[in-house]
Parts: C-alpha cells; structure tokens; sequence
C-alpha cells in the first residue's frame, strides 16, 4: 500500500553512475533508507538537488518493514529553501544539524513532535535574517527533549555541579567522572533558557559558543550509543570569529 508522508534528508550517499542511498526521517515511519535513481534528464522530475542536507520532502513508497532500502514512488519538494543554500554561514549550520541528525537518530521511529520540531526549526533558520549565531546551540539542547534526556533543571542553584549522566544539578560531584564545574554547569542553565525569538540577547563570544557546544556534544555521547566524531564540527567551529 502506497504511502504519502513528509521526510527530511539527513544523508545521500552517490551509489554508481545514476543511483543514491538517501537517509532520511519520516513523519509516518521515523528513519528510512531509500535507494534513488537519479534519471540524467534535465527534465526529470526527480533532482539531485532534492536531496541536500535538510531538504523537506514530500514522499510516496510502499514502506515495507523488512525492506533495508525502499524504493520512492514519488517525491516532490515540500519547501524549497530560499537562503540556507546560499548562505556560508547557514549552510555550514545545516549541514553540521544533518550530520549529527544522521547519528543521533539512527535508530528512532515514529515521532512526530520530533518531525514537527525539526521542521519548524529548519523553516525558523531559512527564513531568519540575523540573530541566528547560536541556532545549533538551542537546536541541539532542545532536541534532547525528543529523545528522552532533556536536563533537570529544577534543583538549580548558584555553584551547583552538573551529572551529565543524570542531566541534573548537584550541589556536590557525583563519584564519576561525567560532570560539569559550577563555571560550565552554569552555561548549561544559561543555554537551556535560550529559544530561537529570544537567543540573540544572549551575547556569547566565539569561544563560549565552542565551548557549549563541545559540552553539548559530550552529553549527548554519554546518552547515545557509538556516537562519532562529526566531519562538519571544524567548519563550524570557525564561524563568528
């Protein structure tokens, strides 16, 4: 039975001449692979452009679930981005965003807050003007909600340690090693009541922004497993300087 639902592309793979492989996360089925013909035609309607980094989709296929790469029926663009493309800096965001989408959700289903979340953020940064320098900050921390371990932040106070392993504030270290000092523990607060109308009044220099995302990273490898290095970090470790 065919079935029409939105996706957004995480990874594309070039697999021989006119093939892709193509990750992507469902709004009916969560993460699924797909294997593209890309026809030579310019006037085919199916594009390799279509699936850039990000790019929102509306899809066809008959989604089999012991299938490891489905086929599409169909595919057209559901939003055709009008700046990230073309901005450095944008896309350097959007391509660091889909790397770590493509670890972080390897294994996710059906979620559709989280689909919803991910595609308004995606929108917010392509429409936004300025004041964007610390979307991935917000994206990331904020996407921890979606996936279960989204930090406490009730019990903070002035001086409070942070259990990363627990995602909560304590006034004394735990007995292991995955903590953060009161000095990082209190970025941590500052970050989470970040969101994107409102993140620009927070003025982070560009070693603060690195500093929290490298904090960001480490939590999110204590609550993932196999979580690798990503290839997009130094890019994006050099904006705003």
């Amino acid at each position: 039975m065919l079935t029409k639902t939105q996706a957004v592309v995480l990874h594309a793979l070039k697999y021989g001449e006119t093939r892709m492989i193509v990750d992507v996360f469902t709004r009916s089925h969560g993460r699924l692979s797909f294997i593209v013909s890309i026809p030579k035609s310019v006037k085919s309607k199916v594009k390799k452009q279509f699936f850039q980094p990000l790019t929102m989709l509306d899809i066809e296929s008959d989604i089999r679930s012991k299938v490891q790469l489905q086929k599409l029926s169909d595919v057209r663009l559901a939003y055709p981005f009008m700046t990230i493309p073309f901005d450095a800096c944008k896309l350097s965001m959007s391509l660091f965003v889909a790397e770590f989408l493509y670890y972080a959700l390897r294994s996710e289903q059906q979620n559709v807050p989280l689909f919803d979340y991910m595609t308004h953020s995606i929108q917010w940064l392509d429409n936004q003007e300025s004041n964007y320098a610390n979307f991935h900050l917000v994206f990331l921390m904020r996407l921890s909600r979606f996936l279960g371990f989204y930090p406490n932040l009730d019990n903070y106070q002035d001086g409070c340690y942070f259990d990363l392993r627990e995602s909560t504030f304590m006034t004394y270290p735990p007995v292991h090693r995955d903590f953060l000092e009161p000095e990082d523990a209190a970025r941590i607060l500052r970050m989470m009541r970040m969101d994107y109308p409102t993140m620009h009044l927070y003025r982070l220099s560009h070693q603060d922004r690195n500093r929290l995302l490298e904090v960001t990273l480490n939590y999110y490898r204590l609550h993932l497993a196999d979580f690798p290095e990503l290839k997009s970090l130094s890019v994006l470790q050099e904006l705003y300087q």
